[in-house]
């Protein structure tokens, strides 16, 4: 009873967050769990709030503080941020656009241990991290390309690296925010792979997407969100229907779904 306890603990639980990026208010009254051991995606059309939402969970953006509204991340509103780097991996588009184009490949995956973009001259890495870079780069298909600048390879590539980036601490919550944008079928294909592999072995998931053909099979959970607002939560058999999707996008659907993957084609 006390490991299913455990798994149902919420990693993130945000209760009347307003949140603004500039000018621009992304929540105005964002209420929502999430829980560890439950697989989940967040979907959603450009511009809902899907990446802020990864900002609030990265400590990168911080809500309005006001009466009855908190955020906390493991239980707790007060989150040390490198013990943080090391309970949550994350994977998104705007880290793999911050690396420069000359660190070597296997630097990427080691500045996960630092929590920077790159190696600097201050940070030494010990024997066991690298030993651990060598044993990710091996697992995810990598080790020929350590020594290759970051600028050489393909998005496909550059993704696993990143993903090896998040995995250095083994990560109780890996969360993938449009892990799967700009890649290549095969790349596509390789990367959903890799990530079913690691939700069968308990590595709790947290897909942001806007992509429906990218949700795994081993995603039980979905949560719509449009213009700042979840607008459904629920299993996602009974989500990912032609009725929700096509009112979240707004743009008559019909799914199809084939070896527990779906796919979208215009209705009618």
């Amino acid at each position: 009873m006390m490991a299913a306890m455990a798994e149902a603990t919420p990693y993130l639980e945000l209760q009347s967050v307003e949140a603004w990026l500039g000018p621009r208010r992304v929540f105005e009254d964002l209420s929502l769990q999430l829980r560890s051991g439950e697989h989940t995606v967040v979907l959603g059309p450009n511009g809902s709030g899907k990446s802020s939402l990864v900002k609030l969970l990265s400590r990168e953006l911080y809500p309005v503080v006001k009466p009855g509204s908190s955020l906390r991340i493991f239980g707790s509103e007060t989150v040390n941020l490198w013990d943080l780097r090391g309970r949550i991996g994350l994977v998104s588009q705007d880290l793999q656009a911050a690396y420069a184009g000359g660190v070597r490949a296997a630097d990427v995956v080691l500045s996960g241990f630092f929590g920077s973009v790159g190696i600097g001259r201050s940070q030494v890495a010990t024997a066991a991290q690298r030993e651990r870079v060598a044993e990710l780069m091996q697992e995810l298909g990598l080790a020929d390309l350590a020594e290759r600048p970051f600028a050489q390879l393909s998005d496909g590539q550059r993704r696993r690296l990143l993903l090896a980036r998040a995995l250095v601490h083994r990560p109780r919550v890996l969360v993938l925010d449009e892990p799967t944008n700009g890649l290549d079928l095969r790349a596509k294909h390789q990367l959903l792979a890799i990530l079913r592999n690691l939700a069968r072995a308990g590595t709790t998931l947290l897909l942001v997407t806007h992509q429906i053909e990218a949700i795994l099979p081993e995603i039980s959970r979905c949560v719509l969100l449009r213009h700042g607002r979840v607008v459904g939560d629920g299993p996602t058999d009974a989500l990912l229907q032609d009725g929700p999707l096509s009112a979240l996008f707004d743009t008559p659907l019909r799914v199809c779904e084939a070896n527990g993957y779906r796919q979208v084609l215009p209705a009618g």
